[in-house]
Protein backbone atom coordinates (compact mmCIF):
# COMPACT_ATOMS: atom_id res chain seq x y z
CA UNK A 1 0.00 0.00 0.00
CA UNK A 2 2.99 2.21 0.84
CA UNK A 3 4.44 1.68 -2.21
CA UNK A 4 1.72 2.14 -4.48
CA UNK A 5 0.71 5.47 -2.49
CA UNK A 6 4.54 6.54 -3.24
CA UNK A 7 4.33 6.29 -6.57
CA UNK A 8 1.03 7.75 -6.66
CA UNK A 9 2.31 11.08 -5.49
CA UNK A 10 5.06 10.86 -7.63
CA UNK A 11 3.16 10.42 -10.47
CA UNK A 12 1.38 13.75 -10.05
CA UNK A 13 4.24 15.30 -9.05
CA UNK A 14 5.93 14.50 -12.62
CA UNK A 15 1.98 15.71 -14.07
CA UNK A 16 2.32 18.78 -12.09
CA UNK A 17 6.04 19.47 -13.37
CA UNK A 18 5.23 18.80 -16.70
CA UNK A 19 2.41 21.09 -16.75
CA UNK A 20 4.63 24.05 -15.56
CA UNK A 21 7.42 23.42 -17.82
CA UNK A 22 4.81 23.82 -20.53
CA UNK A 23 3.97 27.42 -19.34
CA UNK A 24 7.25 28.52 -19.42
CA UNK A 25 7.61 28.08 -22.94
CA UNK A 26 9.12 31.29 -24.50
CA UNK A 27 5.89 31.87 -26.28
CA UNK A 28 4.25 32.11 -23.09
CA UNK A 29 6.84 33.42 -21.29
CA UNK A 30 6.64 36.87 -23.66
CA UNK A 31 2.97 36.84 -23.41
CA UNK A 32 2.55 36.30 -19.96
CA UNK A 33 5.30 39.20 -19.58
CA UNK A 34 3.25 40.91 -22.14
CA UNK A 35 -0.24 40.93 -19.92
CA UNK A 36 1.67 41.94 -16.44
CA UNK A 37 3.21 45.07 -18.76
CA UNK A 38 -0.17 45.91 -19.27
CA UNK A 39 -1.67 45.59 -16.20
CA UNK A 40 1.13 47.90 -14.41
CA UNK A 41 0.63 50.55 -16.90
CA UNK A 42 -3.16 50.54 -16.32
CA UNK A 43 -2.59 50.97 -13.26
CA UNK A 44 0.01 53.63 -13.57
CA UNK A 45 -2.63 55.69 -15.90
CA UNK A 46 -5.68 55.02 -13.58
CA UNK A 47 -3.69 56.73 -10.83
CA UNK A 48 -2.41 59.18 -12.89
CA UNK A 49 -5.87 60.01 -14.20
CA UNK A 50 -7.34 59.81 -10.79
CA UNK A 51 -4.58 62.73 -9.88
CA UNK A 52 -5.45 64.91 -13.06
CA UNK A 53 -8.94 64.88 -12.15
CA UNK A 54 -8.76 65.88 -8.85
CA UNK A 55 -5.95 69.07 -9.62
CA UNK A 56 -8.55 69.53 -12.70
CA UNK A 57 -11.56 69.61 -10.48
CA UNK A 58 -9.66 71.53 -7.69
CA UNK A 59 -8.36 74.12 -10.19
CA UNK A 60 -12.32 74.17 -11.81
CA UNK A 61 -13.43 74.92 -7.99
CA UNK A 62 -11.04 77.75 -7.61
CA UNK A 63 -11.45 78.59 -11.22
CA UNK A 64 -15.40 78.69 -10.29
CA UNK A 65 -14.51 80.80 -7.38
CA UNK A 66 -12.79 83.27 -8.91
CA UNK A 67 -15.65 85.51 -10.66
CA UNK A 68 -17.63 88.11 -10.12
CA UNK A 69 -20.81 86.50 -9.62
CA UNK A 70 -23.07 89.60 -8.90
CA UNK A 71 -22.77 93.08 -9.59
CA UNK A 72 -24.91 96.70 -10.42
CA UNK A 73 -24.49 99.44 -12.50
CA UNK A 74 -26.16 102.22 -11.46
CA UNK A 75 -23.78 104.84 -12.83
CA UNK A 76 -25.85 108.18 -13.07
CA UNK A 77 -25.80 110.34 -15.99
CA UNK A 78 -24.12 113.04 -15.39
CA UNK A 79 -21.46 111.56 -13.64
CA UNK A 80 -21.20 109.54 -17.14
CA UNK A 81 -21.20 112.65 -18.97
CA UNK A 82 -18.53 114.65 -16.65
CA UNK A 83 -15.95 111.40 -16.67
CA UNK A 84 -16.27 110.93 -20.47
CA UNK A 85 -15.79 114.74 -20.84
CA UNK A 86 -12.94 114.84 -18.90
CA UNK A 87 -11.53 111.63 -21.01
CA UNK A 88 -12.02 113.14 -24.28
CA UNK A 89 -10.66 116.86 -23.30
CA UNK A 90 -7.60 115.02 -21.97
CA UNK A 91 -7.06 112.76 -25.13
CA UNK A 92 -3.26 113.58 -26.92
CA UNK A 93 -2.19 115.72 -23.53
CA UNK A 94 0.02 115.24 -20.95
CA UNK A 95 -2.09 113.79 -19.07
CA UNK A 96 -4.68 111.61 -20.49
CA UNK A 97 -7.63 110.40 -18.24
CA UNK A 98 -9.66 107.39 -18.37
CA UNK A 99 -13.17 107.65 -17.76
CA UNK A 100 -13.65 104.31 -16.44
CA UNK A 101 -10.70 105.28 -13.78
CA UNK A 102 -12.71 108.23 -12.80
CA UNK A 103 -15.69 106.50 -11.97
CA UNK A 104 -14.23 103.75 -10.12
CA UNK A 105 -12.43 106.06 -8.26
CA UNK A 106 -15.63 108.04 -7.21
CA UNK A 107 -17.10 105.48 -6.72
CA UNK A 108 -15.00 103.54 -3.87
CA UNK A 109 -14.60 107.14 -2.61
CA UNK A 110 -18.69 106.81 -1.70
CA UNK A 111 -18.74 102.97 -0.75
CA UNK A 112 -20.32 102.24 -3.79
CA UNK A 113 -23.46 104.95 -3.59
CA UNK A 114 -22.87 105.96 -7.10
CA UNK A 115 -26.35 107.71 -6.96
CA UNK A 116 -25.08 110.55 -5.01
CA UNK A 117 -24.39 112.57 -7.81
CA UNK A 118 -22.78 115.58 -6.13
CA UNK A 119 -20.32 113.75 -4.40
CA UNK A 120 -19.29 111.62 -7.12
CA UNK A 121 -18.87 114.55 -9.95
CA UNK A 122 -16.81 116.33 -6.59
CA UNK A 123 -14.52 113.23 -6.33
CA UNK A 124 -13.97 112.84 -9.78
CA UNK A 125 -12.99 116.59 -10.32
CA UNK A 126 -10.76 116.37 -7.35
CA UNK A 127 -9.25 113.00 -8.66
CA UNK A 128 -8.17 114.85 -11.70
CA UNK A 129 -6.63 117.66 -9.80
CA UNK A 130 -4.64 115.26 -8.21
CA UNK A 131 -3.62 113.60 -11.53
CA UNK A 132 -2.69 116.63 -13.27
CA UNK A 133 -0.43 117.30 -10.24
CA UNK A 134 1.53 114.91 -11.03
CA UNK A 135 -0.33 111.71 -9.19
CA UNK A 136 -0.98 108.16 -10.50
CA UNK A 137 -3.94 106.46 -10.44
CA UNK A 138 -1.71 103.77 -9.07
CA UNK A 139 -0.37 105.68 -6.25
CA UNK A 140 -3.71 106.96 -5.24
CA UNK A 141 -5.77 103.40 -5.21
CA UNK A 142 -2.72 100.77 -3.94
CA UNK A 143 -1.68 100.03 -1.13
CA UNK A 144 -4.52 102.64 0.67
CA UNK A 145 -6.89 100.73 2.95
CA UNK A 146 -9.68 103.17 1.95
CA UNK A 147 -9.25 101.93 -1.58
CA UNK A 148 -9.04 98.12 -1.46
CA UNK A 149 -12.68 97.81 -3.23
CA UNK A 150 -11.35 99.91 -5.99
CA UNK A 151 -10.44 97.04 -8.51
CA UNK A 152 -13.82 95.69 -7.82
CA UNK A 153 -15.25 98.64 -9.17
CA UNK A 154 -12.66 98.95 -11.78
CA UNK A 155 -13.62 95.31 -13.31
CA UNK A 156 -17.01 95.73 -13.15
CA UNK A 157 -17.73 99.22 -14.67
CA UNK A 158 -15.64 98.20 -17.14
CA UNK A 159 -17.01 95.36 -18.05
CA UNK A 160 -19.58 97.44 -19.22
CA UNK A 161 -17.81 100.34 -20.69
CA UNK A 162 -14.70 98.81 -21.67
CA UNK A 163 -15.42 99.11 -25.56
CA UNK A 164 -17.02 102.42 -25.78
CA UNK A 165 -13.94 105.09 -25.90
CA UNK A 166 -11.32 105.09 -27.77
CA UNK A 167 -9.72 106.18 -31.59
CA UNK A 168 -11.88 105.44 -34.50
CA UNK A 169 -11.61 106.50 -38.40
CA UNK A 170 -14.41 108.15 -40.09
CA UNK A 171 -14.22 107.22 -43.72
CA UNK A 172 -16.52 109.83 -45.88
CA UNK A 173 -16.35 110.91 -49.49
CA UNK A 174 -14.21 113.41 -50.79
CA UNK A 175 -16.32 116.57 -52.04
CA UNK A 176 -14.18 117.80 -54.58
CA UNK A 177 -13.88 114.42 -56.04
CA UNK A 178 -16.86 111.91 -55.10
CA UNK A 179 -14.77 109.10 -56.26
CA UNK A 180 -12.75 109.33 -53.34
CA UNK A 181 -12.83 109.26 -49.54
CA UNK A 182 -11.36 110.62 -46.88
CA UNK A 183 -10.68 109.07 -43.95
CA UNK A 184 -10.20 111.35 -40.79
CA UNK A 185 -8.89 110.03 -37.12
CA UNK A 186 -10.87 110.60 -34.19
CA UNK A 187 -11.09 110.46 -30.27
CA UNK A 188 -14.53 109.50 -28.24
CA UNK A 189 -17.54 107.40 -28.00
CA UNK A 190 -17.33 104.65 -30.57
CA UNK A 191 -20.14 103.04 -30.06
CA UNK A 192 -24.16 104.05 -30.73
CA UNK A 193 -27.73 104.53 -29.85
CA UNK A 194 -29.92 101.71 -30.47
CA UNK A 195 -32.14 103.42 -32.30
CA UNK A 196 -31.22 105.20 -35.39
CA UNK A 197 -30.88 108.94 -35.66
CA UNK A 198 -34.18 110.68 -36.92
CA UNK A 199 -36.13 108.11 -35.22
CA UNK A 200 -38.06 108.61 -31.99
CA UNK A 201 -38.86 106.73 -29.25
CA UNK A 202 -39.51 107.55 -25.68
CA UNK A 203 -38.39 105.57 -22.37
CA UNK A 204 -38.14 105.24 -18.28
CA UNK A 205 -36.65 103.71 -16.03
CA UNK A 206 -38.13 100.38 -16.04
CA UNK A 207 -35.11 98.04 -15.03
CA UNK A 208 -36.28 95.39 -12.00
CA UNK A 209 -40.34 96.03 -13.18
CA UNK A 210 -42.56 92.81 -12.65
CA UNK A 211 -43.49 90.47 -15.80
CA UNK A 212 -45.94 87.98 -15.79
CA UNK A 213 -45.74 86.36 -18.98
CA UNK A 214 -44.67 82.49 -19.04
CA UNK A 215 -43.49 83.09 -15.03
CA UNK A 216 -43.47 85.83 -12.77
CA UNK A 217 -39.76 87.55 -13.25
CA UNK A 218 -38.23 91.10 -12.95
CA UNK A 219 -37.75 92.96 -16.38
CA UNK A 220 -34.11 92.74 -17.06
CA UNK A 221 -33.82 95.53 -19.94
CA UNK A 222 -34.89 98.66 -21.35
CA UNK A 223 -37.99 99.31 -23.43
CA UNK A 224 -37.95 102.06 -26.05
CA UNK A 225 -41.34 102.93 -27.18
CA UNK A 226 -41.49 103.82 -31.19
CA UNK A 227 -43.05 103.05 -33.98
CA UNK A 228 -42.88 99.58 -36.33
CA UNK A 229 -40.67 99.47 -38.64
CA UNK A 230 -37.82 102.01 -36.72
CA UNK A 231 -34.53 100.73 -37.78
CA UNK A 232 -32.75 98.92 -34.84
CA UNK A 233 -28.75 99.56 -34.65
CA UNK A 234 -26.15 97.71 -33.31
CA UNK A 235 -24.51 99.16 -30.40
CA UNK A 236 -21.17 97.85 -30.70
CA UNK A 237 -19.34 95.42 -32.47
CA UNK A 238 -19.39 91.83 -31.81
CA UNK A 239 -20.79 88.43 -33.77
CA UNK A 240 -24.52 87.39 -33.65
CA UNK A 241 -24.93 85.15 -30.49
CA UNK A 242 -28.16 84.50 -31.25
CA UNK A 243 -30.77 84.88 -34.29
CA UNK A 244 -35.04 83.85 -34.76
CA UNK A 245 -37.79 83.44 -32.32
CA UNK A 246 -37.72 83.59 -28.90
CA UNK A 247 -41.38 82.91 -26.62
CA UNK A 248 -40.21 85.51 -24.66
CA UNK A 249 -38.52 87.87 -26.75
CA UNK A 250 -40.72 87.28 -30.03
CA UNK A 251 -38.44 88.28 -33.41
CA UNK A 252 -34.36 88.73 -31.49
CA UNK A 253 -30.87 89.03 -32.01
CA UNK A 254 -28.41 88.51 -29.31
CA UNK A 255 -24.90 90.36 -30.18
CA UNK A 256 -22.12 88.95 -28.09
CA UNK A 257 -18.88 91.43 -28.46
CA UNK A 258 -15.21 90.27 -29.17
CA UNK A 259 -13.79 90.12 -26.29
CA UNK A 260 -16.72 88.10 -24.98
CA UNK A 261 -18.00 90.62 -22.05
CA UNK A 262 -21.04 92.12 -23.10
CA UNK A 263 -24.07 90.43 -24.31
CA UNK A 264 -26.64 92.84 -26.16
CA UNK A 265 -30.39 91.37 -26.64
CA UNK A 266 -32.32 93.33 -28.84
CA UNK A 267 -36.25 91.90 -29.29
CA UNK A 268 -39.83 92.46 -30.16
CA UNK A 269 -38.39 92.60 -33.32
CA UNK A 270 -41.22 93.34 -36.19
CA UNK A 271 -43.60 90.79 -37.52
CA UNK A 272 -42.81 89.20 -41.30
CA UNK A 273 -39.54 91.73 -41.48
CA UNK A 274 -37.98 91.47 -38.25
CA UNK A 275 -34.19 91.48 -39.46
CA UNK A 276 -32.18 92.87 -42.24
CA UNK A 277 -31.78 90.40 -45.03
CA UNK A 278 -28.96 87.04 -44.61
CA UNK A 279 -28.15 88.13 -41.36
CA UNK A 280 -27.36 84.67 -39.59
CA UNK A 281 -25.76 83.52 -36.22
CA UNK A 282 -22.17 83.83 -36.46
CA UNK A 283 -22.24 86.81 -38.62
CA UNK A 284 -19.80 89.97 -37.83
CA UNK A 285 -21.68 93.29 -37.11
CA UNK A 286 -20.38 96.50 -36.64
CA UNK A 287 -20.81 99.39 -34.42
CA UNK A 288 -23.46 101.34 -36.52
CA UNK A 289 -24.87 98.29 -38.72
CA UNK A 290 -28.59 98.42 -38.93
CA UNK A 291 -29.46 95.03 -37.71
CA UNK A 292 -33.27 95.10 -37.69
CA UNK A 293 -36.56 96.78 -37.27
CA UNK A 294 -38.74 97.68 -34.30
CA UNK A 295 -42.08 95.50 -33.88
CA UNK A 296 -44.11 93.83 -31.21
CA UNK A 297 -43.53 90.22 -31.22
CA UNK A 298 -43.68 88.07 -28.68
CA UNK A 299 -44.97 86.71 -25.82
CA UNK A 300 -46.19 83.26 -28.04
CA UNK A 301 -44.84 79.71 -28.54
CA UNK A 302 -45.86 80.57 -32.19
CA UNK A 303 -43.27 82.05 -34.39
CA UNK A 304 -44.39 85.24 -36.18
CA UNK A 305 -46.95 86.39 -33.36
CA UNK A 306 -47.58 90.02 -32.12
CA UNK A 307 -48.89 89.58 -28.69
CA UNK A 308 -47.47 92.65 -27.62
CA UNK A 309 -49.70 95.45 -26.88
CA UNK A 310 -47.13 98.52 -27.21
CA UNK A 311 -44.47 98.49 -30.32
CA UNK A 312 -40.80 98.86 -28.47
CA UNK A 313 -37.73 97.69 -28.37
CA UNK A 314 -36.77 95.48 -25.56
CA UNK A 315 -32.66 96.34 -25.36
CA UNK A 316 -30.85 94.41 -22.40
CA UNK A 317 -27.10 93.99 -21.77
CA UNK A 318 -25.99 91.04 -19.79
CA UNK A 319 -22.12 91.00 -18.16
CA UNK A 320 -20.18 87.46 -18.35
CA UNK A 321 -17.75 87.30 -16.29
CA UNK A 322 -17.43 83.42 -16.61
CA UNK A 323 -19.45 81.42 -19.41
CA UNK A 324 -20.68 79.58 -17.04
CA UNK A 325 -22.85 82.54 -15.92
CA UNK A 326 -23.81 83.04 -19.94
CA UNK A 327 -27.64 80.80 -19.63
CA UNK A 328 -27.35 79.91 -16.09
CA UNK A 329 -29.36 80.65 -13.28
CA UNK A 330 -26.68 83.54 -11.81
CA UNK A 331 -26.84 85.53 -15.07
CA UNK A 332 -25.77 89.55 -14.85
CA UNK A 333 -28.39 92.00 -16.31
CA UNK A 334 -27.47 95.60 -15.76
CA UNK A 335 -29.72 98.49 -16.07
CA UNK A 336 -28.98 100.03 -19.34
CA UNK A 337 -31.10 103.14 -19.04
CA UNK A 338 -28.86 105.42 -18.32
CA UNK A 339 -26.58 104.14 -21.09
CA UNK A 340 -29.32 105.00 -23.33
CA UNK A 341 -29.53 108.22 -22.28
CA UNK A 342 -25.68 108.70 -23.10
CA UNK A 343 -25.85 107.50 -26.61
CA UNK A 344 -28.41 109.55 -27.71
CA UNK A 345 -26.90 111.74 -29.03
CA UNK A 346 -24.70 109.48 -30.98
CA UNK A 347 -27.35 108.08 -33.09
CA UNK A 348 -26.19 106.34 -36.60
CA UNK A 349 -28.04 108.12 -39.65
CA UNK A 350 -29.60 105.81 -42.00
CA UNK A 351 -31.24 105.54 -45.75
CA UNK A 352 -33.13 103.06 -47.40
CA UNK A 353 -31.06 100.61 -49.79
CA UNK A 354 -31.43 100.02 -53.43
CA UNK A 355 -34.41 97.49 -53.05
CA UNK A 356 -36.49 100.18 -50.91
CA UNK A 357 -37.08 97.68 -48.63
CA UNK A 358 -34.15 97.81 -46.21
CA UNK A 359 -32.21 100.35 -44.30
CA UNK A 360 -28.36 100.63 -44.20
CA UNK A 361 -25.83 103.11 -42.51
CA UNK A 362 -24.25 106.40 -43.73
CA UNK A 363 -21.20 106.49 -42.17
CA UNK A 364 -18.46 104.38 -42.57
CA UNK A 365 -16.46 103.65 -39.25
CA UNK A 366 -13.23 101.50 -38.75
CA UNK A 367 -12.96 101.00 -34.80
CA UNK A 368 -9.19 101.08 -34.05
CA UNK A 369 -8.79 98.76 -31.53
CA UNK A 370 -5.93 99.27 -28.92
CA UNK A 371 -6.67 97.48 -25.75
Amino acid sequence: MINSLDKLTAKNKKHKLRIFNIVLTKKNIIFYTSVIVIFLTAGILFVCYGIAKTESASNTEASAKDYIKWMEFNVQLSTLQKALKYDIDSYGTETPLNWIELISYAATENWGNVKQVKKMNKNIDDLVKKLRGGATIGELTENNKNMKLYPYYYETFYSVLGGFVGEYEVIEPDPSNPLKEITTKKYGLKVFSPVAKGYGYTHYEDFGASRSYGYSRPHTGNDLLGNVGTPIIAVEDGYVEAIGWNQYGGWRIGIRTYDKKRYYYYAHLRKDHPFVPNLKEGDAVHAGDVIGYLGMTGYSAKENVNNITIPHLHFGLQIIFSEVQKDGTNQIWVDVYNIVNLLEKNRMPVAKDITGKDYMRTIKINNIVTD
